[in-house]
């Protein structure tokens, strides 16, 4: 028989897990294929994550009806971290005859070399890789693995949408959709057992219009999506991202104002930032010093920022819906280099102030100078 092997943390599970799944059992021929939530993914620390039971039950809903299909609760009975070369030992041990295939994606392949004990994998396994847009990159990839490994591969072919676990929580945790990214028996599961889902943020909406909250929307998918890039706590960015613009509508006799004082010689467009620190701390309850800075500071910057204020202000600039003259080049940088990208948008700030004669503000200013001496 032909068996494979799908782990992930599946946090949760989503419409591309199943497409790339079965994608992999047609292409492999296989005649089962396991799917196996992680209890502790090695290299996802951070993330927002539901219960092993609820992420399990998740997996049940999404491939129930899938001939051929069946989900594995064993590494969430073994517990601890849950390391591959562990799972890919057990099934060969368990299947002894079969052809087992451990299936990953391109992105995976790339990071093999540092997963714990990657040999001990190949003496169980073989890689089936899933190549998805970037086919010549995969191809360098794989001559790479053959040449350090001494090892064959299979690949196959899917391209489908670009769809995250992490994106999925983000929009959960703000109530908005999510059945674009689910099937429908997850999203009950998710909506139902109210996971990841932050009700001290139910109140941000209603602060903004229909426009602002839907770039607010987009700002809090783009930070949590490249929270681990930027090396900060996936919830925290949440909490910023929502958070950033929540004052941004509100006068100055506004109830949740009250007692705020601005700093001095403020130019209009800015004092929202310090306005929405002071409404995320004293109306919505956050404390965190971290998260209240990246508010604070997401429309001027500030020298020596944090990674998280990095993020905030760079996603605040760059969601999906910002449609400017050069974000397109911007955000090819932000893939590539999260300071060269905040270097070059601080620059690009600045010359355009300059050309409307508009006023700069000295924060702005020493962002530009600390980034462009620093890095």
């Amino acid at each position: 028989m032909k068996t494979g092997v799908y782990g992930g943390a599946f946090n949760p599970v989503h419409k591309e897990h199943i497409n790339i799944a079965l994608a992999a059992k047609a292409a492999l021929g296989l005649d089962r294929l396991i799917v196996i939530p992680t209890y502790i993914s090695p290299h996802k620390s951070g993330d927002m994550s539901a219960k092993g039971k609820d992420r399990l039950e998740m997996c049940r809903l999404a491939f129930a009806g899938h001939a051929g299909v069946e989900v594995s609760d064993y590494e969430l009975k073994r517990g601890g971290i849950s390391y591959s070369y562990v799972t890919c030992r057990h099934f060969k041990k368990l299947y002894p005859e079969d052809e087992l295939y451990f299936i990953i994606g391109a992105d995976s392949l790339q990071g093999f070399y540092s997963w714990r004990e990657p040999e001990e994998i190949l003496k169980c396994v073989t890689l089936a890789v899933c190549a998805r847009e970037d086919a010549e990159g995969l191809k360098s990839d794989l001559k790479k693995f053959q040449t350090r490994f001494k090892r064959e591969t299979v690949s196959f072919d899917y391209v489908g949408k670009a769809v995250s676990s992490t994106r999925v929580r983000a929009l959960a945790a703000i109530g908005e959709d999510i059945s674009a990214y689910v099937p429908n028996a997850v999203k009950r599961h998710i909506c139902g057992g109210k996971l990841y889902y932050l009700p001290e943020l139910a109140g941000v909406k209603k602060l903004l219009t229909e426009e602002r909250w839907s770039h607010t929307v987009g700002v809090t998918v783009m930070a949590a999506e490249n929270s681990r890039r930027a090396r900060v706590c996936e919830i925290d960015a949440i909490y910023a991202a929502v958070l950033h613009d929540c004052a941004k509508y509100l006068g100055a006799d506004a109830p949740e104002l009250t007692g705020f004082k601005c700093p001095q010689n403020v130019p209009p467009p800015v004092v929202h930032q310090f306005s929405g620190a002071y409404v995320a701390e004293h109306t919505f309850g956050i404390r965190d010093e971290g998260v209240l800075n990246a508010i604070r500071y997401h429309t001027s910057g500030r020298e020596n920022m944090s990674g998280l204020e990095k993020l905030i202000f760079l996603s605040d600039l760059l969601e999906a819906g910002r449609d400017y003259d050069g974000v397109d080049g911007l955000r090819e940088i932000f893939k590539r280099d999260m300071d060269e990208c905040l270097k070059v948008a601080l620059e690009r700030q600045l010359n355009r102030l300059k050309s409307l004669g508009g006023e700069i503000y000295p924060l702005t200013r020493r962002a530009y100078e600390y980034i462009k001496e620093n890095y």
